[in-house]
């Protein structure tokens, strides 16, 4: 017989009142049995009108504050985050058969932060923080790889590259976190966690 927490839920769920604790825990799960990036995740953004888009970004760190990305500002949900901050995050890994999803707003993190992580990326991709315009239309692929190029002569000391005003990271502050389990039959297990007017995150079952 499959062991249960006092919910009733698979034991992988355990009884914590900490989201962020049960994160950590599944995430270490799915770093020792995801094959590749075990940090993606699909971001859903919406633009002032309330169009969506989604996309998937790396996971870059998190704690009690929050889920960090990186990205280009400029980008469709650089702009989009400027307008309206309000995002989702969607974790899906199907060697473990489980899914977190995450709902709040977004900030910038500190340039220090940025600076720092930045710093810490290989030559080619800081270059490319420079060199890509995101999301915007090429005339052609030789327009890319040529200001490669040229930012490569521009910054040729590979251990001075500044970062590009343009590039940031983005850090979600969470008010409900929902952990997922494939069931049986479709009979899935789930467990969100909402965070209520006192700061206090509040556990709740939900119906598959």
């Amino acid at each position: 017989m499959n062991e249960k927490n006092s919910l009733g839920l698979d034991k992988c769920f355990l009884d914590l009142n900490d989201p962020f604790e049960l994160f950590e825990k599944w995430f270490a799960e799915a770093k020792k049995k995801e094959i590749n990036d075990p940090n993606a995740l699909a971001l859903g953004t919406a633009s002032k009108s309330g169009i969506p888009s989604v996309r998937m970004v790396l996971l870059k760190g998190f704690d009690k504050n929050g889920f960090v990305f990186y990205t280009n500002l400029n980008s469709q949900k650089g702009k989009e985050l400027k307008e309206n901050p309000n995002a989702t995050m969607c974790f899906h890994w199907k060697s473990l058969l489980r899914q977190i999803r995450i709902s709040g707003s977004l900030r910038l993190v500190d340039d220090s932060t940025a600076d720092e992580y930045y710093n810490t990326r290989a030559y080619e991709s800081r270059i490319g923080a420079w060199a890509s315009k995101q999301s915007s239309i090429l005339k052609s692929r030789e327009e890319l790889l040529s200001n490669l190029d040229n930012f490569k002569k521009k910054y040729n000391d590979k251990d001075k590259v500044p970062r590009p005003e343009h590039w940031s990271g983005w850090i979600l502050k969470p008010i409900s976190i929902e952990f997922w389990l494939d069931g049986n039959n479709r009979i899935h297990e789930r467990l969100k966690y909402s965070l209520n007017e006192k700061n206090t995150w509040i556990k709740s079952l939900l119906s598959p």
